[in-house]
């Protein structure tokens, strides 16, 4: 009988434990998630310089979360540092393969660039993570008008005669 309720005691021990782990996670995850939608209202708010200051604060604690490194890239993306945004979303890219946004979002800073070639691969990329994707086939649809649009004008220059262009 006493090694029973040591047995059970253990048992009780090991599974408040548990609980306490868990407990423990979902605080972090709620303070997680407080902090993105407070960078993101702040953001949102006009106070960029505050929203990006946060981020950066919450990055230096979590370097490799995910999502606040896709609002600040996006935040870099706005603020026109592209080259600091494609850095960013490349990274995030490599590290979380099977994320479509940085993709797609990648692949308009090369489209805004004028690279229309390097959009297109990554838009597929996008897609083979994500087929279901709408946006990225949306921009992928953009992208594949421009390309049409430059070999129009490259045709146009090589043979300013032609009746079919």
């Amino acid at each position: 009988m006493p090694g029973s309720i040591r047995l059970s005691l253990r048992s009780l021990l090991r599974h408040l434990s548990r609980l306490i782990l868990v407990a423990a996670v979902s605080a972090v995850s709620l303070a997680r998630a407080d902090e993105l939608a407070d960078v993101q209202r702040m953001y949102y708010a006009g106070q960029a310089d505050a929203a990006m200051k946060r981020a950066d604060e919450f990055l230096i604690a979590n370097p490799k979360d995910a999502q606040m490194r896709f609002i600040k890239a996006v935040m870099l993306a706005d603020a026109k540092r592209n080259p600091e945004a494609i850095a960013l979303f490349r990274k995030i890219s490599e590290d979380h393969p099977d994320l479509a946004e940085p993709y797609n979002n990648l692949a308009v800073l090369y489209a805004s660039a004028g690279d229309y070639t390097q959009a297109r691969a990554t838009l597929e990329q996008a897609l083979r993570t994500n087929p279901n994707y709408a946006t990225a086939h949306e921009n992928l649809g953009d992208v594949h008008a421009a390309l049409a649009a430059q070999s129009y004008a490259r045709a146009q220059k090589l043979d300013p005669a032609s009746a079919t262009l």
